[in-house]
């Protein structure tokens, strides 16, 4: 069996939360189709988009083509795609290429990934004062419509992208594969010690509309009733701290190489996020590296969490402060074992390479 992987854009830098999630699951389905397997990128980060390249995604977006896909690249694809007995499509953003893939008549299997319910994340993402908003958000339904018509098999995250799919467009996923993580955290000795008295919070979190009013509510609501260290660590996060003078005498850690010595620093990692889809990369990340978690139901959403022991669920001001009071009252390793197996368990990739090989069967 050969496999073409297409996938939004070849990064340069810092992996985004998704193309974490899509580099991670490439490892597992290459894997699964013993690495016979060939990649195609809608988008080179490495090479500086144009004027020209905005004007023409901007001309196709009524067509149904979201930025960074043409006809020019669909036929592309096209060409070549008689070589493969699988097309794996990894966004629902690009579900016009089912429809053309279909039209040409190809033979093999089309395989549709939701990372997220499209329309609803973008409609969270996009500012209701940004110019072509509507245009974008009727782009991105037509292609969650066209991936649920065309494509032979679909895959969501969660049952709740599934059910949310089915109820907008009458088709539920074919399987539902869980947000997987290589083992990037594995040593001989893990780290020892309680927490601290005046804990370290920290916030995960890259510049993005969902995750800045999380970030924002939190330091509004919650930082200012507990007595806490707090540290905000992500991609482009600098940028919010200029736009809010309210962060300004707090540390901000923007776009670090490495986020393993703040994950170990951390004696609390808190995800206050109340919008999305799909599951959230950052607490993958926080169970893969053993962290507490004090976390909304959208941040735990997909989630096999223990209640109270790998990870512990707030959604309002009351809770989240009287969780971190319990933390500086009672303290309890920072290493939580509870959490780094619920990762093991679920969310490695030896955990869910065989949902890639049940899938393709």
């Amino acid at each position: 069996m050969k496999v073409l992987f297409i996938r939004y854009k070849k990064s340069k830098g810092i992996f985004e939360g998704g193309e974490q999630g899509t580099e991670e699951k490439f490892r597992a389905l290459s894997a699964a189709v013993d690495n016979n397997i060939d990649t195609y990128y809608i988008h080179d980060e490495n090479k500086r988009r144009t004027l020209k390249d905005y004007a023409v995604g901007l001309w196709y977006f009524p067509r149904g083509y979201f930025f960074g896909l043409t006809p020019r690249r669909v036929n592309e694809i096209i060409s070549i795609s008689s070589q493969y007995d699988v097309i794996w499509i990894d966004r629902s953003i690009f579900g016009i290429l089912a429809k053309k893939l279909k039209e040409s008549q190809y033979k093999g299997k089309i395989v549709g990934f939701f990372h997220n319910v499209e329309t609803i994340y973008f409609d969270a993402k996009l500012s209701r004062r940004m110019p072509f908003r509507r245009l974008i958000l009727r782009c991105v339904d037509k292609n969650d419509r066209w991936t649920c018509l065309y494509c032979d098999k679909i895959v969501t995250l969660t049952k709740r992208d599934s059910e949310t799919i089915n109820h907008l467009y009458q088709r539920k996923a074919d399987k539902c594969i869980p947000i997987l993580f290589r083992d990037k955290y594995q040593k001989e000795d893990y780290p020892k010690g309680l927490t601290d008295t005046k804990p370290l919070c920290t916030i995960l979190a890259a510049y993005f509309a969902p995750n800045n009013e999380g970030v924002l509510w939190f330091v509004r609501n919650v930082l200012p009733k507990v007595d806490v260290r707090f540290r905000i660590v992500g991609k482009g996060m600098g940028r919010l701290k200029d736009e809010h003078p309210e962060l300004a005498n707090i540390e901000v850690c923007s776009d670090v190489p490495d986020l393993v010595p703040y994950f170990e620093a951390a004696d609390v990692m808190v995800l206050p996020i109340f919008a999305g889809s799909g599951m959230k990369v950052k607490t993958c990340e926080s169970l893969m590296y053993g962290k507490n978690i004090i976390a909304t139901d959208e941040a735990l959403e997909g989630y096999a969490i223990e209640e109270g022991k790998s990870a512990w669920r707030c959604n309002t001001p009351e809770e989240f402060v009287q969780t971190i009071q319990d933390f500086i009252q009672h303290p309890r390793p920072r290493y939580n074992e509870a959490a780094r197996q619920c990762f093991l368990e679920n969310y490695s990739n030896d955990a869910v390479e065989r949902n890639f090989k049940e899938l393709l069967s």
